[in-house]
């Protein structure tokens, strides 16, 4: 425990540092919230990467999916790899730089304004990740401080309050320049852990290797091999799409791109973001898979079966004890990545995206405060351990991307999508999340199916009505407007 404790307070202090030492360089809100656009290919793959696979992954995701689904899971790697990393950056990343710089924008509601001209678009995506990435961020803080109860002994209260400290200190002094950076040694972290953790599980003699996980899964339940795992494929199916397409649409995923160096850097973040994105998921998801040949049925809390515990009973369990450490570490990187971009795109939210202009002067102070704002919002929320908070999650995906995906990728390459066309899209994205998951109950086992629905939907409304309304509009013009105003980032 001692040794654990001083590893944990070496990390802590480094990211401090960094935090110090990034404050140094951040003078403007684009320096805070872009890094002034200055980011090479490492940092931005590995900072794309540790945002999207947060504590969920390797903790609910990999035991509760793994042990449902047995070895069909690996088509989530699939889709994360090929569909949320190698395409999203091959679509998005080069033109999103370009397009964004052009604009001079810098958040995700601002591009709405400019591009379909409408500031109803800005408020109405501005209050939409308000509400559902705040409380995100609160769940995040929750399942993370309930690992570190388990593993280090730190009660829950006082873990959640060195998260939301660690979180405030090093995000509110050095702005997105030091959550980047953090994210490289983060992701290193991650690849490193996610590596031993499946090398060593596949090396126990109740695993015989590699050559022979599919039959010994076999023995247990020949379904675990199959194609498709007991749950069915419509839930598989959505679980694919749901994961793999909705970092198209989130803002804190869509921020990566905006704060690229320049464009030639993205053929080898994309390498990178790929492989990182392959290793994470194939070793979470296989690992879940592999909890059947360990243990015989489900870990228990308050006499209900929950195959959330699998993961962190593996690893007390199963794992040599020093990598309690390495998997704390490795949770503690993915979960800390997302916290400060959820915590950093929602104080943009607000700084950049509905404060009036006269408060521009003052941008970067108020949006330091704003992010202590809205870390202690998520803290008293994550304290209380609101209960409806689960519920809510497990439809923000899809809500979220559902909403912005639409209007995004057609906004970019698209000159026929218009205002009412992007209205529409967001709309129906939000009520086919809301409306399903509420109509099935939001534990429905198809629930993911329910926010890919809401992803798709919107792809198919936002050209039918732009066509229906007249189409192309004139961008050039606000562009030359917005210039005229001069670089909010200024």
């Amino acid at each position: 425990m001692q040794v654990k404790i001083i590893v944990l307070l070496i990390y802590v202090a480094g990211m401090i540092l960094i935090g110090y030492f990034s404050m140094k360089k951040t003078k403007t809100v684009g320096d805070f919230f872009l890094a002034n656009r200055s980011l090479g290919p490492w940092v931005s793959a590995f900072a794309y990467g540790s945002s999207y696979f947060s504590a969920v992954l390797f903790i609910g995701y990999a035991g509760n999916i793994g042990w449902g689904f047995g070895l069909s899971s690996l088509w989530i790697v699939v889709g994360n790899t090929l569909i949320g990393s190698l395409l999203a950056w091959l679509v998005l990343a080069r033109r999103t730089r370009l397009v964004t710089e052009e604009m001079q924008v810098m958040t995700m509601p601002e591009f709405l304004q400019v591009r379909y001209g409408s500031n109803f678009l800005k408020a109405f995506s501005a209050l939409l990740i308000f509400v559902f990435l705040v409380p995100y961020s609160a769940s995040v803080y929750m399942g993370l401080s309930y690992l570190f109860d388990v593993v280090m002994g730190i009660p829950y209260f006082y873990a959640l309050l060195l998260i939301a400290g660690l979180t405030g200190v090093y995000l509110v002094m050095g702005g997105y320049l030091a959550v980047s950076i953090t994210d490289f040694f983060q992701g290193s972290i991650m690849l490193g852990g996610a590596i031993f953790l499946i090398v060593y599980l596949v090396g126990r003699p109740e695993v015989g290797g590699w050559s022979q996980i599919v039959a010994r899964l076999r023995e247990v339940d020949p379904q675990l091999v199959g194609a498709v795992g007991p749950p069915g494929f419509w839930p598989l199916f959505g679980l694919v799409g749901l994961t793999s397409l909705g970092p198209w649409g989130l803002p804190q995923m869509v921020q990566k791109f905006y704060a690229l160096k320049n464009e030639k850097i993205v053929y080898t973040a994309t390498i990178l973001a790929t492989i990182f994105a392959l290793i994470c998921t194939f070793s979470a998801y296989l690992s879940g898979s592999l909890t059947h040949l360990f243990f015989d049925q489900l870990p228990q809390i308050n006499g209900e079966p929950n195959p959330e515990l699998l993961m962190p009973h593996l690893i007390a369990e199963v794992m040599p004890p020093a990598f309690s450490l390495i998997f704390l570490l490795l949770v503690f990187s993915a979960s800390m990545s997302t916290l400060s971009s959820l915590v950093l795109v929602s104080s943009s939210a607000i700084t950049i995206d509905l404060l009036p202009a006269r408060f521009r002067d003052k941008s970067l102070p108020i949006m330091r405060v704003l992010c202590g704002v809205f870390i202690f919002f998520s803290l008293l929320i994550a304290f209380y351990r609101v209960t409806f908070i689960v519920n809510l999650m497990s439809i923000s995906w899809g809500a979220v991307a559902g909403s912005f995906l639409a209007p995004y990728l057609y906004g970019l390459y698209w000159k026929g999508a218009n205002r009412w066309g992007a209205i529409s899209s967001m709309i129906a994205g939000l009520v086919v999340s809301l409306g399903f998951s509420w109509y099935y109950g939001f534990n429905s086992p198809l629930a993911p199916l329910w926010g890919f629905l809401a992803m798709l939907v919107p792809l198919v409304v936002l050209p039918v009505v732009s066509i229906l309304t007249g189409g192309e509009e004139d961008v050039s013009l606000r562009i030359r407007e917005k210039r005229a105003v001069g670089n909010t980032g200024n």
